[in-house]
């Protein structure tokens, strides 16, 4: 079993719910989504565990990189 510094298990693969996808695109495309609001509509953990996403200097939450990248994979 492989742990990252958090402690936390991690599979090898990420496979995303159309859900975490389209919070990634939302995020994306500049919508604001601040720690409150994602807490309401159930925003997965994962995508912030696996540093998809990222609080910005604001306290919402922002696409990073490598989420970006999550997307044009699964688009591809």
């Amino acid at each position: 079993m492989q742990n990252n510094t958090s402690g936390i298990y991690h599979t090898p693969y990420f496979d995303p719910t159309v859900d975490e996808l389209e919070t990634l695109k939302q995020l994306e495309m500049g919508r604001a989504i601040s720690v409150p609001e994602a807490l309401r509509h159930h925003l997965s953990g994962r995508l912030y565990e696996r540093g998809y996403i990222t609080k910005n200097a604001g306290g919402d939450l922002a696409i990073t990189d490598s989420g970006r990248a999550l997307i044009r994979r699964q688009d591809a």
